[in-house]
């Protein structure tokens, strides 16, 4: 197999875009991302801020078992960001600290 079979080439397709918000905010996302691309994309790099000490977390394992990519999704909190696919009209929160549930639940 030559070195150039191994590579990525040509135009990467999305699905159909849509909105979701985060922290009150619009943001464009397509089908079969999951949050956190979005969030990437948009250049958002802190996903929450630790209970304790109030640091930055973000993306580290993008496999969902580090744990640091928790948002609040709708009013749910603790969502893996990771392993979460981003849906039409979601709303996405930066979670701080241990998260409070705000939802319906």
């Amino acid at each position: 197999m030559a070195q150039d079979d191994l590579r990525m080439v040509g135009a990467v397709e999305r699905g159909r875009n849509f909105n979701v918000v985060v922290d009150g905010r619009s943001m464009m996302a397509y089908a079969g991302e999951s949050i956190a691309a979005v969030l990437m994309a948009s250049g958002a790099r802190v996903t929450r801020w630790t209970a304790r000490a109030g640091e930055a977390r973000g993306y580290f394992c993008g496999m969902g078992v580090c744990q640091d990519c928790l948002v609040t999704v709708d009013g749910v909190p603790n969502v893996r960001a990771c392993m979460t696919p981003a849906r039409e009209g979601m709303r996405v929160e930066i979670q701080r600290g241990l998260g409070e549930w705000g939802g319906d639940r």
